[in-house]
């Protein structure tokens, strides 16, 4: 039987997550991709056209079959006939949990695995590559939900700073952090803010969602954290930033923290200062403009104090959630070596930026 990822959505998430795949779907043990995109718009045009040229194949329904036809788009099958076939689905909408309840239960006994991204709070377990891989149960996890980008870099900081990568898992006392959130991507025409916008600390033990997932992420792994997060929309397009401190049961040193982010492929450092020059290394060396860093931490920003450690780090534009959606769904079809079949995304995970 062929192996087959389906993507759902072509948003921020989708459209580069299916290039990805296609650029690398020998390489990862795919022998297709598919996708659903629901709506046809001529601005969209170009971009399902670049997704069709990069060898995916595109799955409509009823009318939006017919506008895809009129738009110059033969599509090549039903979104029902992609999920029958599918291996994997990768959902990149922010209706993953409807979906799961209508399209997905239905026909989880003929695909192995579903994943959604950070919005979808209770679509299944949380996961971030390299921080919970040895939680994931082949055969037990069928739904995965990947956590939000600023979640990934929450955690890798926390995995990496306060846990030595996992060799030091009871280190953290608290972690404390205020996200600094772009306020939409370049590529979306609405929600831009025009001054700095205060979020809300919705949650009575986390703040924001961003600790709560995190929280969520490490209990997969045993573990109870005492984690806090605020957040706070910036009126910048480039990157989020997380400024972070950490209190450790442990004191470290800066040379031994440098050496665990040394030790982390997943992290990347920069001696740049602005979110803006980091974004542009992005968009000039990575895939599709992104980076599959999960943080980059401008080292100028490291502080230790004792038992403390603060410092800000920037997040790369989606990256990392592209990263944990492609290590998912490697781990689903190929469980045994998706860790050596990852190995073809190195070359957009950098140590400096």
């Amino acid at each position: 039987m062929p192996s087959i990822v389906h993507v759902v959505g072509t948003g921020t998430i989708g459209e580069p997550l299916i290039g990805l795949l296609c650029h690398m779907k020998d390489a990862l043990g795919f022998d297709e991709v598919t996708f659903y995109k629901r709506t046809p718009l001529i601005e969209d045009r170009s971009k399902v056209r670049a997704l069709l040229e990069s060898g995916a194949r595109l799955a409509a329904d009823g009318d939006g079959w017919d506008g895809f036809v009129n738009l110059g788009l033969t599509p090549s099958l039903s979104s029902g006939d992609a999920l029958e076939r599918a291996t994997v689905v990768i959902d990149c909408t922010p209706v993953g949990n409807d979906n799961k309840a209508k399209l997905y239960l239905p026909v989880q006994n003929k695909v192995k695995g579903f994943i959604a991204q950070g919005s979808e709070f209770g679509f299944g377990k949380m996961y971030a590559r390299g921080v919970n891989d040895k939680a994931l149960e082949p055969g037990e996890d069928k739904f995965i939900q990947v956590v939000s980008c600023n979640t990934h870099n929450l955690a890798v900081i926390v995995h990496t700073l306060a846990m030595d990568n996992g060799a030091s898992l009871g280190n953290l006392e608290e972690g404390r952090f205020v996200c600094m959130r772009r306020a939409n991507d370049i590529s979306q025409d609405s929600s831009y803010v025009p001054s700095p916008q205060a979020g809300k600390h919705e949650d009575p033990d986390f703040g924001t969602h961003h600790a709560r997932d995190a929280w969520h992420l490490f209990k997969t792994l045993g573990l109870d954290l005492d984690l806090f997060s605020s957040a706070i929309k910036l009126n910048t397009q480039y990157m989020h930033a997380i400024w972070f401190q950490l209190r450790l049961k442990k004191a470290p040193t800066t040379e031994g923290l440098l050496r665990a982010v040394a030790e982390n492929r997943r992290m990347a450092v920069t001696y740049k200062k602005s979110s803006n020059a980091v974004f542009s290394f992005g968009r000039d060396h990575g895939h599709y403009g992104r980076i599959l860093n999960e943080t980059v931490l401008p080292v100028k920003s490291l502080h230790v104090k004792g038992n403390q450690v603060t410092g800000f780090c920037y997040t790369p534009q989606d990256g990392n959630s592209l990263l944990s959606s492609v290590a998912a769904a490697t781990w689903f079809v190929h469980p045994g070596d998706y860790e050596a079949r990852l190995d073809c995304l190195r070359p957009y995970m950098f140590q400096e930026v």
